[in-house]
């Protein structure tokens, strides 16, 4: 069985964020998705998919992300449904994210008049994980380090069969 989904859309409106009774953080949101093709008036329609990030990846979508941002999830599809105060039956459908990217750079990414919620600027520019590193960040001191030896080029892959010099500070693991 496989239940994967990889969604890129715009937030229709800011997170809402919430701590359960157990003390998880959960936020929850709204993509707006493109669809690849037009309607019959040639206009371009989207869908409108829920999102639910728990934990660390909550309180980061809360601080850094509003309505109109671009952001990337991978997560898996989930129906649950529940009883309204009516008594009511409601089924709902959405994406349980394992993963959230912030797919705009800071500078694109400030929050009203370039205030930002939380203070905190630990994420700088694309692809930023959430611990607080950037992504590639080891791939360019691992080029920076080859580029200032002995006019080496800036290939990372020129001594792709030859040892590998890298220190156990830059090893993700």
């Amino acid at each position: 069985m496989l239940n994967r989904v990889v969604l890129v859309g715009r937030l229709t409106r800011d997170p809402e964020y919430r701590t359960t009774p157990s003390g998880v953080s959960v936020a929850t949101f709204t993509l707006a998705v493109n669809r690849t093709f037009t309607n019959a008036q040639g206009e371009r329609e989207a869908d409108f998919i829920n999102c639910v990030v728990f934990r660390k990846q909550a309180e980061n979508v809360n601080n850094y992300l509003f309505k109109g941002s671009l952001a990337g999830v991978d997560g898996r599809l989930q129906s649950r449904s529940y009883e309204n105060q009516e008594g009511r039956r409601i089924f709902v459908t959405e994406v349980v994210c394992d993963s959230v990217q912030f797919l705009e750079p800071k500078s694109q990414n400030q929050r009203h008049g370039g205030q930002q919620s939380g203070g905190g600027n630990q994420f700088q520019d694309y692809g930023q994980s959430y611990g607080g590193q950037q992504q590639g960040q080891n791939t360019s001191s691992y080029q920076n380090q080859n580029s200032s030896k002995s006019g080496q080029s800036d290939n990372p892959f020129a001594n792709a069969n030859g040892p590998i010099d890298i220190s156990d500070d830059d090893l993700p693991f």
